[in-house]
């Protein structure tokens, strides 16, 4: 281990700081204490495959992307602030030396690209991780200063911070990249003088120093810890917890989230999940389970988006529904996603509850698997728009905060998709692949067939090489209107399969034993808001459909009816409303691509 002078002065320097600001017992958690919090563990990225249908066609196509960037243009402005030779041409938009952020998301590239690295094993992509850190560690003197310039450091040093905290986190574990750790703690060590004393909102704009997003620090400054042993960046993630304005109202149920920033409050609520993995403090877990139910019933589009204008609304007062005309950006879509993608998979973890899965899936078929391709040179989909006539588009600067969150949401569709338990595995979502894991001493492999969600089926087929007994935990979502059929080797089971529960199989596995698994589709509507009960987005199971030319109206009881909707022949998932005035038609949000489409229809 080092200790050098420097090292040590720093550790104890944070360590004191922290303590001053928060004294109380807390409590070490790294190993079994942090785990035994959990009910659910995740699987690694390189545990599961994904082996067809969107969401690996759109995990290629992302990968191959981040693998094209230019190294040196990403290095350039590093570069540049080291005296070193910087050839290659400016990254422009938020990215470069005169952008709103330079090099903002520079650590979340390496994190996307160290996640693909370790999901597809491609030994390019780990070279690429590995030329990134010790290109940017070229530029890091002894002082740790990392940042592009002296702006940034002033402006974003918490934001950015975070995001090379990710990024060599991932380069280190998921990458294999090993000087990425000693780099990870120089940064930190040069990094945190710019800081401010505690976390402090976007919105007292230079008025108190830094204005950026602080509150988000702390959950990666566990996961250092966690890698480091070091109780210093357990006290230093403390010090940036937000308790008083905001985790402990939400912990007493007080609904503090209208007007607040919506992506990076709900980004910074995995820090309050990572607080309870690590502190222990059970007002963590009930302020995650409060938010997320806040979310739900006062802030949530059908899509499971939230966040109109960037922002939170007030509650129960229409705003949701008065937003659909009142702009065009109604969800932070790779940002907000990534976001939710965390927040969904902490709680299933503490909880062992489906319907955190529920949230999940509705957020990935509705959200981001709709985000449109990155294009060109840094041009990338930001917003949902639920306006009507609305029509997807890029965000008019380049290389935004989107394009660094893009990567990881991606990747991580494998982490999202199961999980284990000492008892067995969880099917989370219904998805194209396969999973290996350890079953006892038993190494276990469970393949995955489905067109899901064009239909309701999907089969699970059991790979052992000797007979194995564990608990096969299937999520039932909470929108069935009835419910589901299960067979295991063509016989239906006598294990209840509730909506809203992980069913329960447990059995002594045959190699070759196939679960099959029908879910009933039906459509629904679902009104924006309770102020506009005839304002209503149409789902089919947990897809929302959109209709490409605007429809006037939409009759109350058509979507059940048996003349109601219909396929259309050929195209999956697109569908015919026969209407008085003319025929209908609608898709999936995930297959729009540039036409014009409305969310929201009057329902009559």
């Amino acid at each position: 281990m080092n200790t050098d002078p420097s090292r040590r002065q720093f550790l104890q320097g944070i360590a004191t700081a922290a303590i001053a600001q928060s004294a109380g017992g807390w409590k070490l958690s790294l190993g079994e204490e942090a785990t035994s919090r959990e009910k659910l563990f995740p699987f690694r990225h390189a545990d599961v495959k994904l082996t067809g249908g969107p969401l690996k066609a759109q995990f290629e196509r992302v990968h191959a992307y981040y693998l094209s960037l230019d190294e040196d243009r990403l290095l350039k402005g590093f570069r540049q602030r080291a005296g070193l030779p910087a050839p290659g041409e400016e990254m422009g938009g938020w990215y470069g030396p005169d952008g709103f952020a330079p090099a903002h998301c520079f650590g979340q590239y390496i994190s996307g690209l160290a996640r693909f690295a370790a999901a597809t094993g491609d030994a390019a992509t780990q070279a690429k991780v590995r030329r990134l850190v010790e290109g940017f560690a070229a530029t890091v003197g002894s002082d740790g200063f990392g940042y592009m310039n002296a702006r940034a450091s002033v402006d974003f040093p918490a934001y950015i911070l975070d995001k090379y905290e990710i990024g060599l986190l991932d380069a280190n574990q998921l990458a294999g990249v090993a000087p990425a750790r000693e780099l990870l703690e120089r940064i930190i060590r040069g990094s945190v003088r710019f800081l401010p004393p505690q976390a402090i909102e976007q919105d007292g704009k230079r008025k108190q120093g830094p204005w950026d997003e602080s509150y988000t620090l702390p959950e990666n400054l566990f996961l250092v810890y966690e890698l480091m042993g070091e109780s210093a960046y357990r006290d230093l993630a403390k010090k940036y917890l937000f308790d008083g304005p905001y985790f402990d109202p939400l912990a007493r149920g007080v609904n503090v989230l209208p007007g607040l920033h919506a992506y990076s409050h709900v980004n910074s609520l995995s820090s309050a999940a990572k607080a309870y993995q690590v502190l222990g403090e059970p007002k963590y877990l009930q302020t995650i389970q409060n938010a997320w139910d806040m979310l739900e019933t006062t802030q949530e589009f059908a899509s499971g988006g939230w966040g109109p204008g960037e922002h939170f609304v007030e509650p129960h007062k229409g705003k949701l529904g008065e937003s659909l005309n009142h702009t065009h950006a109604h969800f932070e879509t790779p940002c907000g996603a990534y976001a939710h993608f965390k927040l969904a998979r902490y709680l299933l973890r503490f909880t062992g509850e489906a319907r955190y899965g529920d949230g999940l899936e509705r957020v990935l078929y509705n959200t981001i698997l709709g985000a449109k391709d990155p294009s060109g040179d840094g041009q990338f989909f930001y917003y949902s728009d639920y306006h009507p006539a609305a029509q997807k588009g890029y965000f008019p600067d380049k290389w935004p905060c989107c394009s660094g969150t893009l990567p990881q949401v991606v990747a991580d569709y494998l982490i999202s998709a199961y999980f284990h338990s000492a008892d067995g595995i969880y099917v989370n979502l219904f998805v194209p692949s396969e999973v290996s894991w350890k079953a006892g001493e038993t190494p276990a492999r469970l393949v995955q067939s489905t067109d899901y969600p064009e239909s309701g089926a999907t089969e699970l087929r059991i790979e052992v090489p000797a007979p194995t007994e564990f608990t096969l935990h299937v999520r039932i979502p909470g929108w069935l209107s009835s419910s589901p059929r299960i067979e295991v080797n063509g016989r239906a089971v006598s294990e209840p399969a509730e909506r809203g529960t992980f069913a329960a199989l447990r059995r002594r596995w045959q190699n070759h034993d196939t679960v099959h698994v029908e879910f009933p589709l039906a459509f629904r509507s679902v009104p924006v808001d309770e102020q506009h009960p005839d304002l209503v987005a149409v789902m089919r199971g947990p897809v929302m459909l959109v209709a490409p030319v605007p429809p006037p109206q939409i009759p109350r009881a058509a979507l059940n009816s048996p003349q109601g909707m219909t396929r259309v022949a050929g195209e999956p998932l697109f569908f015919e409303l026969p209407s008085t005035a003319k025929t209908l038609q609608f898709k999936p949000f995930y297959a729009v691509q540039d036409e014009s489409y409305t969310t929201y229809v009057r329902e009559t």
